[in-house]
This record gives C-alpha cells, sequence and structure tokens, in this order.
C-alpha cells in the first residue's frame, strides 16, 4: 500500500513559490511525490493505463498553467487530486461515447446491498438477520496463494467492476493509503458517505476473492 505524505504548510508554502518560479527541481519533487497517486486516480475513470497517463500529463500541464491562481485555501495535494481527478472523469465520458454500454457499466448497482441478502436468514427465522454463510476465514490459504500474481489479478479486476465512486474511495484509502479526511477533502464528500462507500467496496473486493478462493 502506497501512502503519499503531504509536506508541511511552511514546506508546501516554499514548494508553491518554487514552482511559480520556474524551478525545476520542484516541480520534479511533485512528480515524484504524487505522480503514483495520480495514476490511480485517473485509472478509476478511463479504460486503460495508456489513456489514464495521458490523463496524468494533461493534468500536470494543468498544474503548471494554474498554479499561480492556487489559493491555498486547501492542501497543494488536494488541489493536485482535483485537477486529475476532473481531467480524468472528461476523459472518461469521452472515452464512453465510443465504447459500447455494455463494456463500461459496473456489475453492481451503487446503491445495492453490499452483500447478497441470500447469506443472512430471513424474518421468519429463530435467529433473523444472522449469518446463514458468514465470510469464510482465510487463515488456512497457504500465503503463498494469497500474495499470488493470480490473487493481485482477481483484486485488480474486482476493483474495476465497481461503481466509479465506490472505486475511486477504496483506491484512494486502501491502495494510496489516503485517510479518511483527505478522501473527502479529494472528492468533495461527507465522512459519512466516505464510510459508506468504503464498506460497499470493501464488501464486493472481498466476496470475489471467496469466490476465486473456493475455485
Amino acid at each position: 500500500m502506497n501512502s503519499t505524505r503531504a509536506p508541511s504548510p511552511t514546506d508546501e508554502l516554499e514548494l508553491v513559490l518554487a514552482l511559480r518560479a520556474g524551478d525545476e527541481d520542484a516541480f520534479t519533487d511533485l512528480v515524484n511525490r504524487y505522480e503514483a497517486a495520480m495514476l490511480q486516480i485517473a485509472l478509476a475513470y478511463v479504460p486503460s493505463r495508456a489513456i489514464a497517463e495521458e490523463v496524468v500529463q494533461e493534468a500536470w500541464l494543468g498544474v503548471l498553467h494554474g498554479i499561480e491562481r492556487f489559493e491555498q485555501r486547501s492542501q497543494l495535494k488536494t488541489w493536485l487530486m482535483r485537477i486529475v481527478l476532473n481531467r480524468a472523469k472528461r476523459r472518461g465520458s469521452e472515452e464512453a461515447r465510443t465504447i459500447p454500454f455494455s463494456v463500461i457499466q459496473p456489475a453492481w448497482n451503487d446503491s445495492g446491498p453490499s452483500v447478497e441478502p441470500g447469506r443472512f436468514r430471513g424474518p421468519s427465522n429463530a435467529w433473523p438477520g444472522h449469518w446463514v454463510s458468514p465470510p469464510s476465514s482465510w487463515s488456512g490459504v497457504p500465503e503463498a496463494r494469497l500474495l499470488s500474481g493470480e490473487m493481485f489479478e482477481q483484486v485488480r479486476r474486482a476493483l474495476g467492476e465497481l461503481p466509479t465512486r465506490q472505486r475511486e474511495v477504496i483506491t484512494l484509502r486502501d491502495v494510496l493509503g489516503y485517510p479518511a479526511h483527505e478522501v473527502c477533502n479529494v472528492l468533495a464528500i461527507s465522512e459519512t458517505n466516505q464510510r459508506v462507500l468504503l464498506h460497499r467496496a470493501r464488501s464486493r473486493v472481498r466476496a470475489a476473492v471467496e469466490r476465486y478462493l473456493e475455485q
């Protein structure tokens, strides 16, 4: 799991001033610090890594052109992520016009249940709402299988099938290691909404992994 630590307010001010002065080393430092995270965000919206890389390059151009207008009402990192988020959304919409709807339609409804209702006991049962088939323990699964390339591919595929909002929340939280308040700032969502989206995303990814391990 990656994490991009934000600079302190003093360091950030110095970095912004250096960027405005055209300092190439400052820009290189910014790219090294945040480009991987920006790429992951772009991948939540566009259909391929190549397109995501183009989006990130466009975002960096936007940063260079817009740094003079950055008013520091938010963290520099939040501002960067919003730039790539907006550009990725626009590019994703453009790409969707040329891709069959069935290809881009999420496999899950964003407002649907996090866990299949059939896994819980019904209201007529002596224990309504309790598990019929609780989540499987993975303690007996060989570590080599859990860490295999095939497992990572299953997780990547499960992430790709999530509704966009869930995918971006779980990407920021669990892939990039962002704390909840930063995710809320980047995506402009409430803490409650962030928790719900993260819970739904984690539940669905876990369900996909369970199905794979049962094969």
